[in-house]
């Protein structure tokens, strides 16, 4: 069964309750300060649609970080309130909590038309997917609107068990739940030939099963970053001290195995004593006693750089080696160009780091997509969905 999304929603006249992803991070320095406002910039679109399509209240709703169930004022909504009443050019109105008293009386008065719920997650109920929770917020709208792709791989009340309160056909996706979920079907359903694969990161733990979905489908895995050592060591190459558990190791054995002729693995590296180190060039694939690898050298750029060539599909996910440090960015920069310079090719980069990564290249736009969900983007590449698509698609019975 097809996801219905707003564009096919009669909104006149409506109260829609609406969940999206406004878990944006601050800066340290100031905390009511918004440092990235990305996931907020990409909900706009559904929420102009909204009041442009006479929606008669809009009941906005998210989470803020982890407060674990408990009323913490850290973890406000405030500031998103007052970027997103920049954005929009309209009133908006931050509740004390999303079941206080006073709600109704916003509901049912004239103004203000658009009301943003504080911190889901100040309820426990939320991440427990209390059924009374959801029934709550589904209380609020005739119609609910699902574009929090980031959380849709939790069972979460608003997430998920709202839309049980919601008849067929009162309940939709968003244009980024459409965009996110129509870019990754696209690279785990019918990806192009050839399709490449760049993964990076830390643990081969943390991403065995993405690993394990990948190799049956792609022509080229170019793996980076603290992923690669564990394969090195599995062949036998010295890592020095680059970071690498034995579990990771067993977990590389087990991966090169299924598809060792289409995993591809540095040759050299850039390396350094600590991890703020300065930086050397170790031309060999063995790393020296005493060193650790912090990014991939010029000789695996340019053979990762030939895979990459001609590729119709590419997804990227994780970075491979430490971009934050200019001394260490050089490998994950030249994917990101690489990817850029790529004709008639669908790129796809998921997954947190890389998303920063492709963030701080300056490139992101010429990335066929960028998605905002980490977790999500990668359950839905290990599972092929997520369980509020699925909700979205089938309903709760």
């Amino acid at each position: 069964m097809a996801i219905k999304y707003i564009d096919q929603m009669d909104l006149e006249g409506k109260k829609v309750i609406a969940r999206f992803d406004f878990n944006v991070p601050f800066d340290k320095k100031d905390t009511t300060k918004i440092s990235d406002t990305t996931r907020i910039d990409r909900a706009l679109p559904t929420i102009k649609y909204m009041l442009e399509n006479g929606a008669k209240k809009i009941i906005l709703c998210s989470h803020l970080g982890r407060p674990k169930g408990e009323m913490n004022m850290d973890f406000s909504l405030e500031p998103v309130a007052a970027y997103l009443a920049e954005m929009l050019g309209e009133e908006v109105t931050l509740t004390e909590t999303a079941t206080d008293s006073g709600i109704k009386s916003l509901l049912d008065g004239s103004k203000p038309k658009v009301i943003l719920l504080q911190n889901l997650r100040f309820h426990k109920e939320e991440t427990d997917c209390d059924r009374e929770f959801a029934k709550k917020l589904a209380s609020y709208g005739d119609v609910f609107v699902h574009d929090a792709f980031g959380t849709a791989h939790r069972k979460h009340a608003s997430t998920y068990g709202i839309i049980e309160y919601f008849t067929e056909g009162n309940y939709c996706g968003g244009f980024l739940m459409k965009k996110e979920n129509e870019a990754l079907t696209t690279v785990v359903e019918t990806p192009t030939k050839p399709y490449v694969a760049i993964v990076g990161g830390a643990k081969v733990a943390d991403k065995i099963k993405i690993l394990e979905a990948l190799i049956v489908k792609v022509d080229h895995l170019l793996i980076g970053g603290a992923m690669a050592y564990p394969f090195l060591k599995a062949q036998g190459k010295d890592v020095g001290t680059s970071l690498c558990a034995d579990e990771d190791v067993e977990l590389a054995k087990k991966i090169l195995s299924a598809g060792g002729a289409k995993i591809n693995l540095p040759t050299d590296h850039i390396v350094s004593t600590e991890f703020n180190g300065a930086a050397e060039n170790c031309s060999t694939v063995d790393i020296p006693e005493g060193k650790m690898g912090l990014d991939i050298g010029p000789n695996t750029i340019e053979a990762y750089k030939s895979r990459l060539a001609g590729a119709k599909t590419v997804l990227w996910n994780g970075p491979m080696g430490v971009f934050e440090n200019d001394d260490f960015n050089k490998g994950t920069f030249s994917i990101a160009h690489a990817l850029a310079d790529l004709q008639g090719a669908f790129t796809l980069v998921g997954g947190g780091d890389s998303v920063a990564a492709v963030g701080k290249s300056g490139l992101a736009d010429k990335m066929t997509h960028v998605s905002t969900g980490g977790g999500a983007s990668l359950e839905f590449l290990e599972q092929g969905t997520l369980p509020g698509i699925q909700a979205l698609k089938f309903g709760i019975n």
